[in-house]
């Protein structure tokens, strides 16, 4: 009888367990998504990405927003890429994709299936900006980076107090080994006081609001706006050993599909 009773015990804890991860699934409702399975060849779709323009800074300085040898739909996969260039002043062409103007949100999860090679000069991402408005302070969410043949994903966050008044002294980025050639799913759950990391499902490192008003007044929680997806293949300037780019081959990120989910 004892037995019996020790195994009642038990099932109705694996019940009480389960119930209690269904009611957190059931708290998350999916805003947007996008699983890639267009025919190969496709470009992605028009009513949710755009094709990034080029600009001046490292990772878009030579995007090319034309070329469909840089971004492009195979086997269910967004493919964007870094490519020799022979055409003009710049040595590569690279892509991008963004849903600024088509898609942005407030708070919630965002999860990204994705796999990269490891080559010096490698510098893929997926991250997040805030979408332009009256709050010109700066804001960056990077759900993921690679950096060269590091066989680590970096998880980073940039905020007004570090990008623009250059102040440290705050944990802002975690690097953990990882085969970044193997697909893996990058995550960011995000709410007005904190930002959590996932790798895989599990925690990897989380930043918080700081509750000194110093902190807040220089713009150490930049976070409380809509910010809008970048999906993106760059390479490095040369600025470490890692992100040398050798502007004779090419590099390539495959995103198996991209989820963002917020609270009901």
């Amino acid at each position: 009888m004892r037995n019996g009773i020790i195994a009642i015990a038990m099932l109705l804890t694996f019940a009480a367990d389960t119930s209690k991860v269904g009611a957190q699934e059931a708290q998350w409702q999916l805003v947007f998504s996008d699983e890639f399975d267009l025919p190969n060849g496709s470009q992605p779709e028009a009513k949710k990405w755009n094709r990034t323009n080029s600009g001046t800074s490292p990772w878009n300085r030579w995007i090319n927003n034309n070329s469909k040898d840089v971004v492009y739909i195979k086997n269910g996969r967004l493919i964007c890429r870094a490519i020799p260039n022979r055409s003009n002043k710049n040595e590569m062409l690279t892509g991008a994709v963004d849903t600024k103007g088509k898609f942005s949100f407030q708070y919630g999860k965002v999860e990204v299936r994705m796999r990269t090679n490891m080559k010096v000069g490698n510098f893929p991402a997926a991250w997040m900006v805030p979408v332009p408005g009256a709050d010109k302070r700066y804001g960056e969410i990077d759900i993921v980076e690679m950096f060269g043949n590091q066989g680590k994903s970096a998880h980073t966050v940039h905020t007004h107090r570090s990008f623009s008044l250059k102040k440290e002294g705050l944990t802002r980025e975690r690097k953990i080994d990882l085969n970044v050639k193997k697909w893996h799913v990058y995550g960011v759950e995000w709410d007005k006081n904190c930002i959590v990391w996932t790798v895989d499902g599990n925690e990897v490192f989380r930043y918080n609001r700081s509750e000194a008003k110093q902190m807040q007044e220089e713009g150490q929680w930049t976070f409380d706006r809509p910010f809008y997806l970048i999906l993106n293949q760059s390479v490095g300037n040369g600025s470490h050993p890692l992100l040398v780019p050798n502007v004779k081959t090419t590099y390539e990120t495959q995103f198996d599909w991209i989820r963002v989910y917020q609270k009901r």
